[in-house]
This record gives C-alpha cells, sequence and structure tokens, in this order.
C-alpha cells in the first residue's frame, strides 16, 4: 500500500491472521484510531477509505483529496487484498453485515451503556466506505441494502447512479471532445441533447424506480429498461430521430406497464414527486440511470461520433494549409500522434465537480469531518 503521508515512520502495519476472516477479521475503526494515537501529535491521521473496485480508486481521491490538511489524509483502497471479492456488497458486508450479525447473536440489553448503536459496524471516523448509489438512493429504505446505504454516517454514495454516470456529466463532454482531439470547435451541443435524452425516458424511469420500490421489477428488470432507452442510430448533424425513436418506444412500453399495473396510478405520481424532491428532473434523468450502460452504449458511441468529426475537421484544415507537402506530412503525422482514446479520456473527466449530486456528496463527507459524523438529515440522503 502507499503511504500517502510521505513520512516513512507513519506506515502502522496491519494485523496478521484471524479466525475464518484474515485481515479483515480484526481491522475497524477503533484499530486505525489507536494506530493514529502511537504517532507523533504533529503527525496526520490516516482515514482509509473503502471501495467498490479498482475504477472507483481514482473517483474516490477526486472527491477525498480537497478534505487533506495538515491534520488527517486519506488512503482509497480495495476491501481485501487477501481475496478478489469486489462491488458494494463485498463493501458493505465486510464492514456493516458481519459486525450487525455478531450484535444479533447478543443478549438484548448487552450492548454497554453510553455506545451509539452498531449499525455501521465496524465503520467509524477513521474508517469509511464509499460505494456507488445505483438504485439504493432513489430507493429511500425500501430495501436492506439501500438503509444500510442511507443510514450509516460513515459510508457515502455518489447520489448519481454510478461514478460513470458523473464520467459522463452533459455539461463536460465538449472538453473532453477537446483532450481527445485537440479540436475546440463545439459542433453538437451536449447538454441540449441528453436534457432531451432525459425527457424522453423520464417517464418510464419513474416506473422504474417505482417497481423497484414495490418489488415487482421482474416484471420490468433494469435491463429491459436499458434496452429500451438505447438511441439507435445517432446521427451527429441530425440527432432529433435518435431522440424520436426514444421517445416512441418509451410511449409504447408505458401503455404496457399501464395495462399491467391499471391501478397504479396514484402511486405513480407519488413516485414521480418522490423523486423530484430528491433532485431528479426530467433534464437530469441521465445521471440516475444505469451507469455502464449510459457510458459503453450511449455516451462513448456519440462521443467517437463527434470525436471523428473533429479529427476529420483538423485533418482537412492541415491538408488544405499552404505548405510543402513533406510539411503537412509532418504536421498530419504530429498531430495524429497527439490524439487520445475516447473511452480513456471519459474515464479521466472530472468535469463533475460543479454539478449538484457531487457538491451534495463533498457536503456529507465535510459534515462527517466537522461534526464528528452526526446522522445525516432525511433531505441529505
Amino acid at each position: 500500500m502507499r503511504d500517502t503521508s510521505h513520512s516513512k515512520t507513519s506506515r502502522t502495519p496491519l494485523p496478521s491472521g484471524g479466525a475464518g476472516g484474515g485481515l479483515q477479521g480484526y481491522i475497524t475503526s477503533r484499530y486505525f484510531e489507536a494506530a493514529n494515537a502511537l504517532k507523533s501529535k504533529r503527525a496526520r491521521r490516516r482515514i482509509v477509505a473503502y471501495v467498490e473496485s479498482y475504477d472507483d480508486i481514482y473517483f474516490w481521491r477526486t472527491v477525498l483529496s480537497p478534505f487533506e490538511d495538515d491534520t488527517r489524509y486519506f488512503e482509497v483502497m480495495l476491501p481485501s487484498k487477501s481475496n478478489l471479492l469486489r462491488g458494494k456488497k463485498a463493501v458493505l458486508m465486510n464492514f456493516i453485515e458481519q459486525k450487525e450479525t455478531k450484535d444479533e447473536e447478543q443478549s438484548p440489553g448487552s450492548e454497554k451503556p453510553g455506545t451509539k448503536s452498531n449499525q455501521q459496524g465496524r465503520l467509524g471516523e477513521t474508517m469509511i466506505a464509499c460505494v456507488d448509489a445505483d438504485y439504493d438512493f432513489l430507493m429511500q429504505g425500501a430495501t436492506v441494502q439501500s438503509r444500510k446505504v442511507l443510514n450509516s454516517p460513515y459510508v457515502f454514495h455518489t447520489y448519481v447512479y454510478a461514478i460513470e454516470n458523473y464520467q459522463c456529466y452533459a455539461p463536460s463532454l465538449h472538453d473532453v471532445c477537446v483532450s481527445v482531439t485537440l479540436n475546440d470547435h463545439r459542433i453538437f451541443d451536449f447538454r441540449d441533447y441528453f436534457a432531451r435524452f432525459s425527457e424522453a425516458i423520464f417517464p418510464l424511469f419513474v416506473w422504474s424506480i417505482m417497481l423497484y420500490r414495490n418489488g415487482n421489477y421482474p416484471r420490468f428488470p433494469m435491463s429491459d429498461f436499458a434496452r429500451i432507452i438505447d438511441p439507435s442510430k445517432f446521427n451527429v448533424q441530425d440527432p432529433e430521430p435518435s431522440i424520436a425513436n426514444v421517445r416512441r418506444k418509451v410511449a409504447t412500453k408505458v401503455r404496457e406497464l399501464q395495462r399491467l399495473f391499471p391501478n397504479s396510478k396514484d402511486e405513480y405520481l407519488k413516485t414521480k414527486d418522490d423523486i423530484k424532491a430528491l433532485g431528479v428532473t426530467p433534464q437530469t434523468t441521465y445521471l440516475y440511470i444505469q451507469g455502464h450502460h449510459l457510458f459503453d452504449t450511449i455516451v462513448a458511441p456519440i462521443l467517437s461520433k463527434v470525436c471523428n468529426l473533429l479529427r476529420q475537421e483538423r485533418q482537412n484544415e492541415i491538408y488544405h494549409a499552404t505548405a510543402h507537402r513533406t510539411q503537412k506530412r509532418n504536421e498530419l503525422s504530429c498531430y495524429e500522434n497527439s490524439l487520445q482514446d475516447v473511452k480513456t479520456m471519459l474515464k479521466k473527466n472530472n468535469g463533475y465537480v460543479t454539478s449538484e449530486p457531487f457538491r451534495r456528496l463533498t457536503a456529507d463527507v465535510e459534515r462527517m469531518l466537522n461534526n464528528g459524523a452526526k446522522d445525516k438529515t432525511p433531505a441529505d440522503k
């Protein structure tokens, strides 16, 4: 593990052994608190942040870096080095569910007087969990996992579905095109397109959330939702047909669901009001749909088509410039060697830091650091 404190003496070794659970059987927030207490009073306090996968490490480093100072630093890592378990379930199972299971085995009243509820399990002010929200944020406690994500002051979630949704934040996509092509010509309005795309899918998205909340999701699984909202045959010069195609497919599915659930109008309207109150708008729905689908099936293909046109535009400028043939060839070679891969640059995109969901996320981290991890208010969950 890399020591971000830049001090050779600040690394406290992790305990070895442990029946059944290896290292994870011992590590708790109190362990890191004790380890920090052994250091010099001037040494920075280490806060370990456990994440779901390798791709999440860079994102959560972006979240947590601004909160590092002379008194603390973060180390972002996967939940286990001894096995390859990944994902939200592994994070929550390791650090919340295991402790709760032990607590259930104790007799009533066995908890020491004056201690807090064990809802957060082994997490604490020096050990936090950072996960994708998925649908858990919009579930608002309708499932066990949703309650675990929302109720622990030491579990931080993305608010949007996943980190890929942040990477696909529409106002930042032009900058991604520039980083890929080195051409700053705005030939496509990403903000407008994804606002209209979101408006087209919003009615069906409300259905999806409602059915996941009430347990009827097998009748309309997320995979079906992803298939329907795919804007096939996208054209950069004329994107409207792709929006119209999505709107048509959504309308067809909505009518089908209305026939399957004829008495759901009131529940539908309540769900729509609920998710709007949580920050989802008809113009930003794309941020709350399945992240991998948005990234791989929708945004990356659109971005590739836009970038191809920008490359061609730059290459034509060089080709038609008044210069010697050798000079043109050298310029083209230099330009082509400077081009980047779309998906690579999209993964490195951090233009989402100005978005409202990201500000809510950083506000949660700040609240935990400044207020001793007081419980989140319902409006902030």
